[in-house]
């Protein structure tokens, strides 16, 4: 028999994440029970939680060989590949768990998460009104109903719902930020404010929470919230929808430059246009980490950017100043070397925005890359006194291209 004493005690630190010393002692209850799925299952937890995914998978693998006809192993699998944003194989083991146990409410409730993610709002809203048959009080149900009725525009019905779970839990760190978040689309920011305090507090590493803190303090600024009304709506559009309005964004402004370089008397109308919507694009870029870069003024908003949202909204200020700077010293000295300096300084501020998006590694060795040649082109217009030399022309093709792979890594996520 398995020690049950030992056993409550590694699931009680696992709760506390004290997930070293769970290890512990799960691995001296495996050294007696070697075959034991259970035990498997917990040290598959552990390292989910430690985000060891390979280590993870193997172990649950090897609990899933032990024991296949148990379902919470199935539902483990999903919660991994959600979180490899693999949203295929994650749907593929959730429902393979509801196929060995139907009549669990969480499984129809992540079943409905997933949905969610793929921006099926409709099949979302069904799927968790099948887990609420199953249990009218599960949280994670509720919630995502609630935000599924929000993504369909119901949001009476939204309010409604989540209403319900903070009534079955008010002190739910989960659905405080889920309503938050809620509110924050709805441009409540003010709200959401108070319910992302509220999550905090019951839950001080909530991510979810964290992320809406910050996104709501930025939105206190008038034009980030209008940033953040774009991001949501683009957000909620299938990537179909979304390539439909890059490329119609793109190609609509080449014509309207053809048009002005062709059509004198409508040139003086269309180029003030043009310029416009040229702003608005950059804008989408670089407001994050600007909005960021005033995060850090704050007291308690600098302590809620990690490492790298505070390197980025460096990287990005460091780029603004210098292009104000370099066209400063243009107008006052003459020099073209000031022309190239203040572009490439301008443009470095889309890599810089996105250098630690995943895939990470693919976004900073692109980021450096165009560093350098951004540098190589300064330096050769200082040089030669020529604008527009190779490695001028390389890097605006690089900023060109960077534009588009990371839209269709965010696209893709």
């Amino acid at each position: 028999m398995i020690d049950e004493g030992l056993l409550a005690r590694a699931r009680v630190l696992i709760n506390q994440d004290r997930y070293d010393e769970a290890e512990k002692i799960i691995g001296e209850l495996m050294s007696i029970h070697p075959n034991n799925d259970y035990l498997l299952y917990l040290l598959s937890e552990i390292n989910l939680q430690k985000e060891d995914y390979v280590k993870a998978e193997e172990l649950i693998d090897s609990a899933i060989a032990l024991s296949p006809e148990e379902s919470d192993h199935f539902y483990f699998k999903a919660r991994l590949y959600l979180l490899k944003e693999n949203k295929v194989e994650a749907e593929r083991y959730i429902k393979e768990a509801i196929a060995i146990y139907p009549y669990e409410a969480a499984y129809f409730a992540f079943w409905a998460h997933i949905k969610l993610f793929n921006k099926e709002y409709e099949e979302s809203l069904n799927i968790a009104n099948q887990a609420l048959a199953i249990d009218s009080t599960n949280i994670f149900a509720l919630n995502t109903r609630s935000t599924a009725l929000l993504k369909l525009g119901r949001k009476e019905e939204s309010y409604n719902t989540v209403a319900e779970a903070l009534n079955e839990d008010p002190n739910n760190a989960y659905t405080h930020a889920n309503h938050g978040w809620g509110l924050l689309e709805k441009g409540d920011v003010k709200s959401a404010l108070n319910h992302f305090s509220e999550s905090l507090k019951n839950d001080p590493n909530s991510p979810h929470a964290q992320a809406g803190m910050i996104e709501a303090l930025k939105a206190r600024f008038m034009v980030y919230r209008w940033f953040l009304k774009y991001s949501f709506w683009i957000g909620n559009m299938t990537s179909k929808y979304q390539w439909l309005f890059i490329l119609g964004f793109y190609f609509g402004t080449k014509l309207l430059r053809g048009i002005a370089k062709s059509n004198a008397a409508l040139a003086p109308f269309l180029y003030p246009i043009i310029g416009l919507l040229f702003i608005i694009a950059i804008s989408t870029w670089i407001i994050n980490p600007i909005g960021n870069l005033l995060l850090l003024l704050n007291p308690f908003g600098k302590h809620l950017l990690n490492k790298e949202e505070k390197i980025s909204s460096y990287a990005t200020g460091i780029c603004l100043l210098t292009a104000l700077l370099s066209g400063v010293s243009y107008y006052s000295i003459g020099n073209e070397g000031f022309i190239t300096l203040a572009v490439v300084s301008f443009t470095m501020m889309i890599p810089f925005s996105s250098m630690f998006n995943k895939p990470k590694a693919l976004f900073i060795s692109y980021t450096l890359i165009m560093l350098l040649v951004g540098l190589l082109a300064v330096v050769t217009t200082f040089t030669t006194d020529t604008l527009f030399a190779i490695p001028m022309i390389i890097y605006a093709l690089g900023i060109f291209a960077f534009q588009f792979i990371a839209n269709y890594f965010v696209i893709k996520r």
